[in-house]
């Protein structure tokens, strides 16, 4: 049963009119139980309440970028959300906060925030998917985390059958996480930001996007030259949708980059010794956060390598797993996964976890 009026992700289309591949950005994923489209925050919660008074299990899904569905797909009623919009909710003359809906496509959000001459996301520009699925994972790149713009999300409760604004100290962000990545209890109907009135981009943290913008790490440039300039970069990684690479077929970066403990890094530091001090950054709490690409490529896996059926590593970034033939199952995926995961954890002791979210599948 069907109820549908988006647009696949990408150019593929699986024959079955309910295959969730075709809203997946990975083009991978089984069919769906019923599939129903909500374009407002009134309609996410009736979908949501009508599905568990029927007792089925709900997967809310939006851009699609950020998730791995298994090849049985989901028994339940998948809840495409397709809300959009945004509207300044409150101002003062340094700042302004928008209350996005959370199908807005978050690319979209970042240009009209710079267009509009608000700093905040502008390193954020070419991540697909969508706003609210940014709170989910605390979105990050380039040196900026929506963690530090956000203000609050607007979620209903689906256990207590409540609509919610959950502040920012209560989300619990941390690296690439929040209260509600792991829990199907929360749906997100719209996140708030509070940006800085500027033409100009926050200080500039990440050396790379430094280097490229011919500035110096802690200098502020144009938004318009940092967005440009992510975006660039990003295109040259795959990390931006392109029906015409199959290297964007993807969830973008498949593994974290693992947080170790002193003693862990210690250790991790013996067996990498070889190849000369790797590329780490402290964290709080006495912690290393370590690359996760400079594993996988020193542990024998580098840009371009195969797994089963066309899956493969991007041939631009060792980061993404790709189904580059279009052809593939996600238990091919899965299998590229594990020989990555368990390659670099007999390498070096340190062990990779998925960044996406896994439905009906497991890594």
């Amino acid at each position: 049963m069907s109820d549908v009026s988006a647009q696949p992700t990408t150019g593929i289309q699986p024959d079955d009119a309910d295959s969730l591949a075709k809203f997946t950005t990975l083009c991978l994923g089984g069919t769906a139980g019923r599939l129903v489209t909500a374009t407002s925050s009134p309609e996410i919660v009736q979908k949501v309440q009508e599905a568990q008074g029927r007792d089925e299990p709900v997967l809310l899904l939006a851009g699609g970028s950020n998730v791995v569905i298994g090849d049985e797909g989901f028994t339940g009623t998948v809840v495409l959300i397709r809300s959009r919009g945004l509207a300044v909710v409150a101002e003062d003359p340094e700042t302004v906060t928008v209350r996005v809906e959370a199908g807005e496509p978050w690319d979209d959000l970042v240009a009209a925030t710079v267009a509009n001459g608000w700093s905040g996301l502008e390193c954020l520009s070419g991540i697909p998917g969508s706003t609210g699925a940014t709170p989910i994972q605390n979105v990050g790149a380039y040196g900026q985390e929506v963690a530090e713009t956000i203000t609050g999300v607007q979620v209903y409760d689906r256990r207590e059958d409540a609509l919610l604004r959950v502040a920012a100290p209560d989300c619990g962000f941390a690296y690439r996480s929040s209260i509600f990545k792991y829990s199907d209890r929360w749906a997100v109907l719209s996140v708030d930001f509070r940006l800085t009135r500027s033409l100009l981009s926050g200080p500039v943290r990440y050396a790379e996007l430094a280097r490229s913008l011919g500035v110096a790490v802690g200098d502020r440039v144009p938004l318009a030259a940092a967005r440009e300039t992510v975006l660039r970069l990003r295109a040259g990684k795959g990390m931006v949708l392109d029906p015409a690479d199959p290297d964007t077929r993807s969830v973008g970066s498949f593994f974290t980059n693992p947080v170790l403990d002193q003693a862990a890094y210690e250790l991790f530091l013996q067996r990498a010794e070889e190849f000369g001090e790797p590329p780490a950054w402290p964290g709080a709490g006495d912690v290393v956060k370590v690359s996760a690409a400079w594993l996988i490529d020193r542990a024998g896996f580098g840009k371009g390598h195969p797994g089963p059926n066309g899956v493969a590593i991007s041939s631009k970034h060792t980061l993404a797993l790709t189904n580059r033939s279009g052809n593939a199952r996600t238990a091919d995926l899965v299998v590229l996964a594990r020989e990555i995961r368990d390659g670099v954890y007999d390498r070096f002791g340190v062990t990779l976890h998925p960044e996406p979210v896994l439905v009906n599948c497991a890594v």
